[in-house]
């Protein structure tokens, strides 16, 4: 697809049904979503606007997208609830003149089919891998081991460095301290965190846990990830550089 600015942007249609709420009423619900790769992280999906239930009112205002250039901004009414500026039309875009993008974090609800989705579409193009393993992985935070095991499941996600998930057996649970913070995953669900205290230190919200994940990732129930980034790992007696990543 080429954009006004005559830049190449990735789209394509998709195949799923998807439909978007806000205070309880439906926005959206569309047949023919079009995913658009502003960036390479992941897509956001683009409705149709014959399929926007929801008033779309003219800001007067643009907004600047990346590889995009400037998109009318709109607000979204629906049955007395308002999303400010939550919705973009790029209409001097040939490929996106009869498209909308609801901005998804504006949105209470949004659902492939009949499952709710999370944080972002679920890109065709990433897979997620869980496999068991008899590797034996070291976990030390100031040269402290906090945990230590030789049946861990790895957790394969295209773009991003292998993660460890280890028994809570095996896990120094008495350095540990529960975090109030949460995270969404559209591949794995909703995880906590917790703190690990270490010899006075606080390393704040270094390890998480899925207790219950979506059904695609079950086999990572219960279990603990560290942030590799942050800790050392060693793997079979190798130390492991840090890998590079958004959280580093």
């Amino acid at each position: 697809m080429t954009n006004n600015s005559g830049a190449q942007v990735a789209a394509e249609p998709s195949a799923k049904r998807v439909r978007t709420y806000l205070g309880g009423r439906l926005v959206a619900d569309t047949r023919h979503p079009v995913l658009v790769w502003e960036h390479p992280y992941y897509p956001t999906y683009y409705i149709p606007a014959e399929d926007v239930r929801a008033e779309l009112r003219a800001t007067g205002e643009t907004r600047l997208t990346d590889g995009l250039g400037d998109g009318e901004v709109y607000d979204v009414l629906v049955d007395g609830t308002t999303a400010e500026g939550a919705a973009v039309r790029f209409t001097d875009s040939t490929a996106l003149r009869d498209l909308v993008r609801l901005s998804w974090s504006a949105m209470d609800q949004w659902f492939e089919e009949d499952e709710p989705v999370y944080v972002h579409p679920r890109d065709p193009y990433k897979r997620v891998d869980i496999l068991p393993s008899s590797r034996h992985v070291v976990v030390r935070i100031g040269g402290v081991v906090v945990a230590d095991s030789r049946h861990p499941h790895i957790l394969f996600e295209t773009g991003l460095p292998p993660r460890y998930y280890l028994p809570l057996t095996d896990v120094r649970m008495d350095l540990l301290r529960p975090s109030g913070r949460q995270t969404q995953c559209p591949y794995k669900g909703t995880a906590t965190y917790w703190h690990v205290l270490v010899d006075g230190t606080e390393h704040s919200d270094i390890v998480w846990t899925y207790p219950t994940p979506l059904p695609e990732s079950q086999k990572i129930a219960g279990l603990a990830c560290f942030y590799d980034e942050h800790v050392e790992i060693t793997i079979d007696g190798q130390r492991q550089q840090p890998p590079q990543t958004p959280f580093s």
